[in-house]
C-alpha cells in the first residue's frame, strides 16, 4: 500500500498573530545597517533647509537620502527599480 502525502496547512488568508517586526528580519551585521547608522550621525541641516514649505508632507530627506545611498551600494541607479525594490525588498523596507 502507498503512504498518502501530508502537506502542512496552506492558507494565503490566514492572519498572523502577532506580524513581525521588520527589524527582526534585517540581520545584525547587514551592510543596511551600517547605512542606517552612518547617516543618522551625518548634519543633513542643509539639505533640510532646501525645503520648501507647503502642500502636502514630504518623505523625511534623511530616509530618503538613507534609500539612495544603500541602493547605489546595490548598484541600482534607475528610481523605477528602487522604486521597486522599496515596494518588495525587505531590507528597503525597514529604512
Amino acid at each position: 500500500m502507498k503512504a498518502k502525502a501530508v502537506f502542512k496547512t496552506y492558507d494565503q488568508s490566514q492572519l498572523s498573530l502577532l506580524p513581525p517586526s521588520y527589524d527582526d528580519l534585517v540581520p545584525a551585521h547587514h551592510p543596511v545597517r551600517i547605512v542606517n547608522t552612518i547617516i543618522d550621525q551625518i548634519d543633513i541641516a542643509d539639505l533640510e533647509r532646501s525645503y520648501k514649505g507647503g502642500g502636502t508632507s514630504s518623505y523625511h530627506p534623511r530616509m530618503l537620502l538613507k534609500v539612495t545611498i544603500y541602493a547605489y551600494l546595490r548598484n541600482m541607479y534607475s528610481s523605477r527599480k528602487i522604486e521597486q525594490a522599496l515596494q518588495e525588498n525587505i531590507h528597503f523596507m525597514w529604512l
